[in-house]
């Protein structure tokens, strides 16, 4: 993130920032609320997101957790209706009150959106602070933001979250440091800036964000010279995403068992057992009910998903709630334009097989064998390696079904044409003729094969 001031404490700035915020969240002593709708006429009404009650209040405390925050006790309400001032019924609230005083809790978490209004009568109610599941997403995005591009795109995100507001989500913690200049510093007891400090600072933002963007425009466009195919990891957050990453490139990307450990894109070029060249890039996870200011904030972040040839939609097999997982990663993918039932460009990538018994381990390749093999799932263990030639090798196939194939003879002594050919596609088959001639067979990325074509004009293209 950018940088924050650490208040006047001598003792808070010879500190990390980090270790000063995990401390305060270890001391704040939280509920996590979960106030969830009835559905009428009886049952359980679990929403867009087909989740059991019991799942959704499960994944807040996972957020809570993600910062730290000390969870005293989930609490679950099921709601037959929804009051405009407090979002819980009069009872409800007294209820919680009664409750929060007697355990000393610090900050309310409401895995629900709360207007202003309601926001701010239920912290009277309570007489403690308390956020939404906006706002604790954006605190979990204000941590793991490392990149300027990110962080720029959190702050933008938060400050229009703080506009109608105008109270210090940011600073819920009440933690000694300065925030963004002009958001709560220590010892403030308001606001001092208003919407036109805020909407001055949010065009600042923007137009930093413009220069970043066209930075990672430059990146991308750099990228797109060199012929390897964009292949994206994609997810609902904690499935394992960063850790099939580091499996494919050996490499170092942070990867915990933790929601939203990823929030910065990250690219690596890696060779496949055949020769074939990509660039793998990783991406910020997704979740259920993400709000629509932080998807379009972090839209960038998903470029590369976005523009990939191949994605890689990662689900955490062993996860009670992987159906309804998928379904919310399928529903942002149509949301950014993309098809999630295109067999040629997404690859399933069934994953944690290392947490499935014998049996269902059985179950699971017998349901993957069903599908037609070319939208096969693929059974894996990103932490084992397990099913990863597998993997590889689905890859590969996606890639070849969006490629151009071509046969070629190649002159006696013409090196200079068979390193154009190795530098810009895949030799598939090379046959060495008796008088030194080369009989070729060759795959193109589409974007070369306008060259292929004025240097080889008597390839023959096969299928």
């Amino acid at each position: 993130m950018s940088p924050r001031g650490g208040g006047d404490d001598p003792e808070a700035t010879a500190k990390p920032l980090d270790e000063i915020e995990r401390e305060i969240a270890a001391n704040t002593r939280a509920y996590v609320v979960g106030p969830y709708a009835q559905r009428r006429g009886g049952g359980a009404n679990t929403g867009a997101s087909q989740r059991s009650f019991a799942a959704r209040l499960d994944e807040a405390v996972g957020l809570a957790a993600a910062i730290d925050l000390t969870v005293v006790e989930p609490i679950q309400v099921v709601l037959t209706a929804f009051r405009p001032a407090t979002y819980l019924g009069k009872g409800k609230v007294e209820e919680l009150a009664e409750r929060i005083r007697i355990e000393e809790i610090g900050l309310v978490v409401m895995d629900c959106a709360l207007s202003p209004v309601q926001q701010r009568n239920l912290e009277k109610a309570f007489g403690c602070k308390v956020i939404d599941r906006t706002g604790l997403i954006l605190e979990i995005f204000g941590r793991r933001a490392a990149t300027r591009e990110g962080a720029l795109q959190v702050e933008l995100a938060h400050l229009n979250y703080q506009k109608s507001r105008l109270v210090r989500s940011w600073t819920h913690l009440e933690r000694q440091r300065g925030g963004f200049g002009f958001l709560g510093g220590p010892g403030e007891t308001q606001i001092e800036a208003d919407r036109r400090v805020i909407q001055e600072r949010m065009t600042r933002i923007e137009r930093d964000l413009d220069g970043v963007k066209r930075t990672r425009g430059l990146h991308r466009a750099s990228r797109k010279r060199v012929p390897y195919p964009v292949v994206a990891i994609v997810g609902y957050t904690n499935a394992g995403k960063s850790t099939l990453f580091n499996r494919l490139t050996s490499a170092e990307v942070l990867a915990q068992d933790m929601l939203f450990a990823t929030l910065d894109p990250t690219a690596r070029a890696i060779k496949l057992p055949h020769g074939a060249r990509i660039m793998l890039s990783d991406t910020v996870g997704f979740i259920s009910e993400l709000p629509t200011q932080l998807v379009a904030a972090f839209r960038a972040t998903l470029e590369d998903a976005i523009e990939a040839d191949v994605l890689l939609h990662v689900r955490d097999l062993a996860h009670d709630d992987t159906q309804a997982q998928a379904a919310d990663v399928q529903a942002i993918l149509r949301d950014l334009g993309i098809d999630p039932d295109d067999g040629q460009r997404i690859v399933e990538v069934w994953n944690k097989a290392d947490l499935l018994d014998a049996a269902e381990r059985e179950r699971q390749l017998g349901l993957a064998a069903l599908k037609p093999p070319a939208s096969r799932p693929v059974l894996v263990s990103a932490l084992s390696g397990e099913g990863m030639e597998r993997l590889t090798l689905a890859i590969e196939a996606r890639i070849a079904l969006r490629r151009p194939v071509y046969r070629l003879v190649l002159k006696p002594g013409d090196g200079k044409s068979l390193a154009w050919l190795h530098a810009n596609g895949e030799v598939l088959e090379r046959d060495d003729a008796d008088d030194g001639a080369l009989r070729l067979t060759v795959r193109l990325p589409p974007e070369r094969e306008g060259a292929f074509g004025a240097r080889f004009p008597e390839a023959e293209r096969q299928g």
